[in-house]
């Protein structure tokens, strides 16, 4: 691997942000949470719960708590306070301020932003230095959760993903003998209404620092309110506090249909959630009507929860049912899941609202505001049968972009403006490109092209095993593997960077952590380009983007790794 220089960090009341040694607080927090998980597994509580406090006083654990809320896409919002840590020195001393003794958060800010049904959701905002404390204590909670979490359960889950949530909804309902009927379970108001005793009886970390944090309160136009149930949505622990809340529910469907070989044949009972959204099959109506479900309800009862009754609905098979925006139907025997209509209805609206919010743009700039948009939803859609769709979805943008240059050109012939915004790219003959003329041969080149959802190429998911723990050593080459194949998919259609990528083994050169999609990555030029470095493969690198900015600030030296075999 790549060699590097790199400053160890200094003492802990006088730490600098660019020389915190990151390779090593990654490697103390692992070594940390693979004991928990050891512990956890063992049923050592009295063990665990000293390794989980003493990875929340860990300089290693405080250091990459703030590293993680400072990088992701909320780092610019504050909360109540108005501050943000944008400067290596603040957050240098968040590092210090993070201590448990005289710890009191502050109330969240209030923020709605709007749902799918056209009502508001309600968010609540965090300060800084209690996303970070989160964040902190998050790391020494998500280990026991992973470790006691339902087996299909997939919602918030680190290398878990709905595309996992839907193969196993495949593998439940896709055979011949497969049950008939689902349960399409909602719960109402997930996260608003959780039961606040429950969760300090029940949630195995600190009860001072958890009371906390549910009795903090909201500010909403300049008026405080009190918290009496729930956990705020936009709170960095919040989505594990809701999973476990809700794992169990799947062992007291095992335990009441005790999974036999033959009970599994008589009442086919299988549960698949992802957060608070979850469907469970059987082979009867009756069977879902009169036992399923009230045991559900009760068990939700319980944690202060109940079901939806607008949302929970029983269902045939036949009839089909949408779940994470696919719709999952049987055709005569045959199961397909293919994405539902309210799924690209709102994926259509939302590529109308960028085009005609943009009449006047540039054609670059319209191309750039669409892509990312077009891209994700195909890569959200192509473990599915989707090419029909992909199709009838390129033909209705294309229509769009017709009637956005006709508009722009009203004077104009069809051959004016075909030759003017399309090209030919292949057997493609209309690609909505800007082109640019060779000045030596007076050939017409596309310099940035429209993305095609037909050109992701479906492809079947192969599901994360279901009892894989990302914190437990003994599944670690597993994950590797999943995580190769997973960003060969992401950046197949990038070549460079997928090149750039196996060159250095996912790895980052700097922490000795990998580059995921999750972390993102800076493109680091190992020669300045102000020192006359070229914009070449043998002169590039990929760096987190903390890491980057360390690379730069203390004028780290970094070294291009050996060339792998069958690059």
């Amino acid at each position: 691997m790549s060699t590097i220089q790199i400053v160890s960090a200094p003492p802990y009341q006088e730490v600098t942000w660019h020389q915190i040694n990151w390779a090593k607080c990654h490697r103390t927090v692992r070594r940390l949470q693979a004991r928990i998980v050891k512990a956890t597994q063992e049923n050592r509580r009295h063990d665990a719960k000293t390794l989980e406090r003493l990875l929340t006083r860990s300089f290693a654990g405080k250091a990459i708590a703030v590293r993680r809320v400072t990088e992701n896409p909320g780092k610019h919002t504050p909360g109540v306070d108005g501050k943000t840590w944008s400067t290596p020195e603040s957050k240098s001393a968040a590092i210090l301020s993070l201590s448990r003794r005289g710890y009191k958060p502050l109330p969240l800010r209030r923020v709605y932003i709007p749902k799918s049904n056209n009502k508001m959701r309600p968010l609540g905002i965090p300060t800084m230095k209690d996303r970070a404390m989160q964040a902190l204590y998050l790391l020494a909670l998500e280990p026991v959760s992973e470790t006691t979490a339902d087996l299909n359960s997939y919602g918030f889950r680190p290398e878990r993903s709905t595309a996992d949530a839907i193969a196993q909804c495949f593998i439940a309902l896709g055979k011949t003998k497969s049950p008939q009927w689902i349960l399409e379970g909602d719960i109402r108001g997930c996260f608003d209404n959780i039961n606040h005793d429950w969760l300090v009886t029940h949630i195995p970390m600190d009860k001072v620092i958890l009371r906390k944090w549910l009795k903090a309160g909201f500010i909403d136009k300049q008026t405080l309110y009190p918290t009496e149930a729930g956990t705020p949505q936009g709170g960095v622990i919040s989505p594990v506090l809701a999973n476990m809340t809700l794992d169990g529910l799947e062992r007291e469907l095992a335990k009441r249909f005790k999974r036999t070989e033959r009970m599994q044949r008589v009442h086919q009972v299988n549960m698949v959630r992802y957060a608070d959204d979850f469907i469970i099959t059987a082979k009867s109506k009756e069977l879902l009507e009169d036992e399923v479900k009230p045991l559900v309800e009760k068990f939700l009862m319980t944690r202060g929860l109940e079901l939806s009754k607008e949302k929970t609905r029983i269902t045939h098979i036949e009839e089909g049912f949408d779940f994470l925006g696919q719709n999952v139907r049987k055709y005569k025997d045959k199961l397909l899941i293919m994405p539902s209509r309210k799924n690209i209805k709102a994926f259509l609206d939302k590529v109308r609202g960028i085009v005609k919010g943009n009449m006047t743009i540039k054609q670059e700039g319209l191309i750039d505001f669409l892509n990312p948009v077009i891209r994700g939803w195909a890569n959200y859609h192509k473990h599915i049968v989707a090419k029909k769709t992909f199709q009838s979805v390129d033909h209705q943008i294309h229509k769009l972009l017709w009637r956005w240059v006709k508009r722009r050109h009203p004077n104009k012939g069809a051959r004016w403006i075909k030759e003017k915004y399309f090209t030919k790219v292949g057997n493609r003959e209309w690609m909505f490109s800007l082109k640019r003329i060779q000045q030596d041969t007076g050939e017409t080149l596309p310099v940035r092209l429209l993305f095609k959802a037909t050109s992701v190429k479906i492809s079947r998911h192969i599901k994360v095993r279901a009892e894989a723990n990302p914190f437990d050593p003994k599944w670690e080459t597993y994950f590797e593997k999943r995580l190769d194949i997973k960003m060969v998919g992401d950046l197949g259609g990038r070549r460079k960077l997928l090149y750039l990528w196996k060159e250095q083994d996912g790895i980052c050169p700097i922490c000795h952590e990998k580059i995921t999609s999750l972390t993102q990555w800076n493109c680091h030029h190992l020669v300045e380009r102000a020192k006359g470095g070229l914009n070449k493969l043998n002169n590039m690198i990929l760096l987190h983007p903390n890491c980057h900015r360390q690379a730069h600030s203390q004028g780290l030296k970094v070294v291009k790794p050996a060339p792998q075999k069958g690059l």
